[in-house]
């Protein structure tokens, strides 16, 4: 693979000099004669902690603070109010300890199957409970105390039951934005598990984090596990969900986030291993994005579909042919060097944006390894200081959502999940990795006059997608489970919201 360049609507093979200096020229003339915060930048979450930092650091030299990882995130009404970085609030290996658990929002043996076979071992020796609250009946293999499966417009309302449920149980103040919350039964049972418990931990995983109401989950929680004496965290969604937020590519001073850069759309984009079509929460906006603006620059280690979209495509290195740092959900700072050189004409990020920053003529681009990266940005031992899931400044309102028609359940099949693992023909073979199907009740089939296998067309908004119809009896009323991520999917809207369906 070679830096490419597209001219007149066809591709062309250019020297690395060449391709850089046109992206340098470009930005520059975008950043002078409109503004800096006309370009905005979009990184995957799977990037190595020296890469994203960099990404952050060009970004925030040439004057813009829109630059984001989070791209599958839709609530972002919690920036600004953290207390530090959000992470899984206990150490991996204490997991063991706990003997009451509740998972919100998390398909936790496809997305963490390590976690899963930990709490898993715990469960069969009767050392854990385990509660879930989520909005699938996936199976666990293992036994849980208590499952409540709710539709997504009611997930925040089913975890302020819970709380309330545990406030009571303590004989605790119930806060004021819960008090008028009627408690269910499986709401009860969940705050009854956990108020038996001497050491608990609440974990949200991908589906919490990804959902519209994700600052009111983290919250809840956190008002949970005071309640309780508990730990909470997040269980992360990829390799460098923490490394993100600790190498600042996040808005850091009133920048605009992934979803804001999207829906507003910018003039140029920079895109550091990401492929908005099968990465960002509303795949469609996304695409809308980057084909209106003037340039997009997209760092792969794939040609991919950002042929489609992208004016410049530059090779760099998978993390498995570069140095680099990935910090665990646990806050562990884990660097590494690559185990083969970089593949023909590839090259690691880092040193791509660095050259970025010296042709440009801005300060601070000098860096010689990816340690000194690294150690400019966060040390190892600094990490564990930075550390912090509370919320400060953000009410308590865990409202119901409202919604018209069927909902979407939308899930990232484990290799979906990234470029890597959506390129391995070997996985690519799994029944993990077949093609997503609209997974419904038999009911709902029955009343669109369908059956199982038959196909469909889902519509969002004024997008679409056809797929086979499959039907699972443990979704909630209402509910179309339809996954993400997929080229299949990739013409409907956001992950979350109202779809129809109608026979083909």
């Amino acid at each position: 693979m070679r830096p490419m360049l597209k001219r007149d609507g066809r591709w062309h093979e250019v020297e690395w000099q060449v391709a850089l200096e046109h992206v340098a020229k470009t930005l520059s003339e975008i950043r002078f004669k409109y503004d800096a915060k006309e370009i905005g930048a979009l990184a995957s979450p799977h990037s190595t902690f020296e890469e994203m930092s960099l990404l952050a650091k060009l970004m925030r030299t040439m004057g813009s603070d829109n630059v984001d990882f989070r791209l599958r995130q839709s609530d972002f009404s919690a920036d600004g109010k953290r207390a530090g970085v959000p992470w899984l609030g206990i150490e991996v290996s204490d997991l063991d300890q706990i003997d009451r658990v509740l998972l919100v929002g998390s398909f936790l043996r496809k997305d963490h199957p390590l976690i899963a076979a930990r709490l898993r071992r715990s469960a069969r020796r009767g050392r854990q409970e385990i509660n879930v609250l989520h909005c699938t009946d996936d199976e666990l293999l293992m036994s849980a105390a208590n499952r409540a499966i709710v539709a997504p417009s009611g997930l925040a309302q089913a975890l302020a039951q819970v709380t309330r449920a545990v406030a009571a149980a303590k004989q605790a103040p119930v806060p004021a934005a819960l008090a008028g919350i009627e408690v269910g039964r499986q709401a009860k049972a969940i705050a009854a598990s956990l108020a038996s418990g001497r050491n608990l931990a609440i974990l949200l995983g991908n589906f919490a984090t990804q959902h519209p109401q994700a600052a009111q989950l983290q919250l809840l929680a956190q008002v949970l596990s005071e309640l309780l004496g508990a730990r909470f965290g997040f269980l992360g969604e990829a390799a460098n969900s923490v490394g993100g937020y600790l190498s600042g590519c996040v808005p850091l001073h009133g920048g605009m986030n992934a979803r804001a850069m999207l829906e507003q759309p910018r003039r140029a984009y920079l895109l550091l291993n990401a492929e908005p079509d099968f990465d960002c929460h509303d795949p469609r906006t996304a695409i809308r994005a980057m084909d209106s603006a003037e340039l997009v620059v997209a760092l792969a280690s794939y040609r991919s579909f950002a042929a489609d979209y992208a004016d410049v495509l530059l090779p760099v290195a998978p993390f498995t042919e570069t140095s680099g740092t990935f910090v665990n959900c646990a806050g562990r700072m884990q660097s590494f060097n690559g185990v083969v050189k970089p593949l023909g004409q590839t090259r690691p990020a880092w040193k791509v944006l660095r050259v970025l920053g010296n042709l440009m003529s801005l300060q601070g681009f000098d860096y010689e390894s990816s340690e000194a990266i690294r150690d400019e940005t966060c040390t190892p031992e600094a990490v564990a200081g930075r550390l912090d899931n509370r919320l400060n400044g953000l009410a308590l309102a865990p409202d119901a959502l409202k919604s018209d028609g069927l909902e979407r359940i939308a899930d990232v099949p484990a290799y979906f999940s990234d470029p890597i693992v959506r390129r391995a023909p070997s996985l690519q073979r799994t029944r993990d990795a077949l093609p997503p199907r609209a997974w419904m009740t038999s009911a709902l089939a029955k009343e669109l006059g369908a059956k199982p296998g038959e196909r469909v067309r889902v519509r969002q908004g004024d997008g679409e997608a056809v797929v086979e119809i499959g039907i699972d009896e443990r979704l909630p009323a209402g509910c179309l489970r339809l996954a993400a991520a997929h080229r299949h999917t990739a013409g409907l809207g956001p992950m979350f919201g109202s779809v129809s369906v109608e026979r083909t």
